[in-house]
């Protein structure tokens, strides 16, 4: 143990005295624009596929969809344990411009922050892995297992063709698996809950607006009526399994002690969220309009499931006696965790203790992403990287140094005590 020990300070001094490198390689990566839609990462691809080239690194390309590539490559031995290194090279789109105090493709370093779009979703966490990745073949550490690194290009648009394509084909599997998105610096995310994204389309009958209401049949408004029965799924009262509570309370005593300013927030852990999305209908305003279409997002708790859901709203749909069709599309999981006794999240949460010298804890999130693709597989699985969580998916997105440099620390002393766990 105490070789260990020595062997994951070792590796944190290395990341410590060569950091810059690294927030020069995230700085590198938020230059290239990797936009989803449309979704092409020929550029940010060959970046990586070079910088691994360079440590001698070989990373296999897949292709499963246009100008879509997945890289995966291999260190370590295939006897023993495999863990799983896993980032997204695409990001949202950076919008309007004209909104952004800096340009979101310059990397530029200042003041003690990363700047631009993917610094904190998820540019700075997929720099981190590489980095500990390439560190861990430098420095030639006798691995006593397999370390994979699966980097894939479509996460924010649902991963279809990312993490699930290289799952199903088998091109990847391991007994744990690290997502380096975004979290809080002292807290891994170990669950999430379901998503269940639909779009719903209600039928009217055309004609003349002058004739409203007596005439024809308005589909807008019908589906007015519609949106107030969905928007009571948030009234559910739902059982909450007995052996995800406990997970449910340390997320509340996050969102009270650290997000303090999320405290707010702590029932949409036990409840369905309904977020109307968008609202297409009609043809012009003296027109009864024939059809609405309403997209909707809703976010599962444990304890109920999406046909649960799709029955209370044909129960309470059909009641309202209008034409209607529910269309699902997107996002569509249940609620999935892996334990906090999983060898993998010990190995995260133990070293972020160790490197910060303060208490960690795994917790909830109350979004979706690539985890449920792994938990899917039965590959336990954990988030854990660098992150200003108030700037992600909007203007002036950023990242602080120093919660880079942290997260690689972490990346490379979990290898270590989790391909030498039992």
């Amino acid at each position: 143990m105490k070789d260990l020990t020595a062997l994951k300070q070792t590796l944190i001094d290395e990341v410590e005295s060569r950091k810059d490198e690294l927030i020069e390689l995230c700085s590198s990566l938020i230059r290239i624009p990797s936009e989803n839609p449309p979704g092409d990462s020929t550029e940010v691809s060959q970046f990586i596929a070079n910088y691994l080239n360079q440590y001698g690194l070989e990373a296999d390309w897949h292709e499963p969809a246009d100008k879509m590539y997945n890289l995966v490559s291999n260190i370590g031995q295939e006897d023993g344990k495999h863990l799983i290194y896993c980032g997204h090279t695409d990001v949202v789109p950076a919008g309007d411009l004209s909104k952004w105090d800096f340009d979101p493709f310059s990397g530029e370093v200042k003041d003690g922050w990363i700047l631009g779009r993917g610094a904190s979703d998820m540019k700075a966490g997929l720099a981190g892995i590489m980095f500990a990745f390439a560190l861990l073949k430098e420095l030639k550490v006798d691995l006593p297992g397999k370390l994979t690194l699966a980097i894939v290009p479509d996460e924010e648009t649902g991963g279809e063709y990312g993490v699930p394509w290289l799952l199903e084909n088998g091109i990847i599997t391991g007994n744990g698996c690290l997502i380096a998105e975004p979290s809080s610096p002292l807290n891994p995310t170990l669950g999430q809950k379901g998503s269940y994204w639909f779009e719903l389309e209600v039928f009217g009958e055309p004609g003349h607006g002058s004739l409203s209401p007596i005439a024809g049949n308005n589909a807008i408004t019908d589906a007015l009526a519609a949106i107030e029965k969905i928007r009571k799924l948030w009234d559910l009262q739902i059982s909450i399994p007995e052996e995800v509570q406990p997970l449910i309370e340390v997320s509340k005593r996050y969102m009270r002690e650290v997000e303090k300013d999320r405290e707010k927030f702590q029932p949409v852990l036990e409840r369905v969220t309904v977020n109307i999305g968008t609202i297409h209908g009609g043809t012009k305003s003296n027109i009864i309009p024939e059809s609405c279409k309403v997209q909707i997002d809703c976010r599962l708790p444990f304890g109920i499931t999406r046909d649960e859901i799709s029955a209370y709203l044909q129960k309470e749909l059909d009641e309202l006696g209008i034409r209607y069709e529910i269309r699902p599309f997107g996002f569509r999981s249940h609620a999935n965790y892996t334990a906090a006794e999983d060898p993998v999240c010990k190995a995260i949460v133990d070293n972020v203790s160790l490197v910060t010298g303060k208490e960690s804890y795994g917790v909830m999130q109350w979004a979706s992403s690539d985890a449920r693709h792994f938990r899917d597989h039965q590959i336990p699985v954990l988030q854990y990287g660098p992150a200003y969580l108030p700037s992600i998916h909007g203007y002036n997105e950023k990242v602080q140094v120093d919660d880079v440099v942290r997260c690689a620390k972490v990346y490379v002393a979990a290898v270590v005590d989790f391909l030498n766990s039992k």
